[in-house]
């Protein structure tokens, strides 16, 4: 729509209205019915300049009707100019709060201004817009009251830097619903997640510990017991880190790397952690390691065994184990983690004779947590 065609569709009359209507409800109307021409309309940089002369006389109006029509029909507009949107921004909550909300005219400089300078409702406003960059969560994190804080948490396409979440920490480190909502974030840096370990509890923390990357030490302290709300499996903890290698080189380290724990690894078809362990162990990449536990021939599992010091009587039901887990794969079905599981432990049951007592106990722990109790029953009972 040209501003001629603008025009043509507004009479004399709606101009008329706007400056002098007889009532505040005739001259919002008017103002609304402007401003959707103007936001409709195709503009030539003279004819912006007019419609901004309008939009000018709008907010300085003295009617809050007025001034409303102008930021509702305008919040998500472009052409609405951004002095007279940060002028509607400051005006009241009726007026300013569709305008912080929405409008595309406030610049990241404009939000921390509002953040720093005006008060809640206004801050809740900011932390709820569709999107916001790390220097206004940034402002939010140091400046803002809680419920805004937890807001911008809560949404997915706020961005957070580091400093934004270690200010939030430091302000909110006591608040369980500050501290609950940052965990649910979609992704957490790993300083975060350790401070975060120590200062949730119950759903939050097992959220937490199942959702995010842990630092490997915690991982491990949590898999071990050390902690004492929570004991986390160090195997499913190997399978949630994004490098297993330096992973299975802290329980090395931390001489928590046995033939107890890969065989329940192997078990569970956690094989890529199997891999990085035994290359650990035998002090060889994790490349080549690869190559022979997945060797057809008969001696390159043999040989990794070997390598990595594990216990002679503990191989043949390796072996099998291995076995059954490329069989699954050969099979050729799309599985899902759960499924495969599933599958891995039903069969690897029937080498329980050879497995130590423990790992039986905790393979059957696994059976029951997965619903095959009947398995569960048939190996108990063979």
């Amino acid at each position: 729509m040209s501003i001629v065609t603008m025009r043509a569709s507004l009479t004399d009359n709606d101009i008329r209205t706007l400056i002098k209507g007889p009532t505040q409800e005739d001259r919002a109307q008017a103002a609304h019915k402007i401003c959707r021409c103007i936001d409709e309309g195709q503009l030539s940089p003279e004819e912006r300049a007019h419609a901004e002369g309008i939009m000018q006389v709008m907010a300085a109006d003295a009617a809050v009707l007025v001034r409303r029509a102008l930021a509702v029909a305008l919040k998500n507009s472009p052409k609405l100019p951004r002095e007279i949107a940060n002028k509607l921004a400051r005006d009241v909550d009726t007026i300013a709060l569709p305008i912080v909300l929405n409008s595309p005219s406030l610049t990241d400089a404009d939000l921390v201004e509002i953040v720093k300078a005006c008060p809640p409702n206004k801050q809740i406003a900011v932390a709820s817009r569709e999107s916001l960059s790390p220097t206004v969560t940034g402002a939010i994190a140091k400046f803002a009251v809680q419920e805004a804080v937890g807001r911008a948490l809560a949404n997915d396409n706020a961005v957070f830097d580091d400093d934004g979440l270690e200010t939030t920490l430091t302000r909110f480190a006591g608040v369980s619903t500050i501290t609950a909502t940052m965990v649910h974030r979609n992704e957490l840096p790993l300083a975060i997640t350790e401070k975060l370990v120590s200062l949730v509890a119950g759903e939050a923390f097992d959220y937490l510990v199942n959702n995010h990357e842990l630092p490997p030490q915690v991982a491990i302290d949590l898999a071990m017991g050390a902690r004492e709300r929570v004991t986390i499996d160090i195997v499913e903890q190997a399978a949630k880190q994004k490098d297993i290698g330096r992973f299975v080189q802290q329980l090395n380290l931390n001489g928590r790397l046995n033939p107890s724990l890969l065989m329940r690894g192997l078990c569970l078809g956690h094989i890529e952690f199997v891999e990085h362990a035994m290359a650990e162990l035998a002090g060889i990449p994790h490349g080549r390691m690869w190559l022979l536990v997945h060797d057809s021939g008969p001696l390159g599992l043999k040989a990794a065994f070997d390598r990595a010091g594990l216990p002679p009587r503990l191989f043949p039901s390796f072996r099998a184990a291995v076995e059954v887990y490329h069989s699954i794969e050969r099979e050729g079905t799309s599985l899902d983690r759960i499924t495969f599981r599933k599958r891995m432990l039903e069969r690897t049951l029937t080498l329980f004779q050879s497995v130590p007592k423990d790992d039986l106990d905790y393979l059957l722990e696994k059976l029951d947590a997965s619903g095959l109790q009947n398995v569960r029953t048939s190996a108990a009972l063979s």
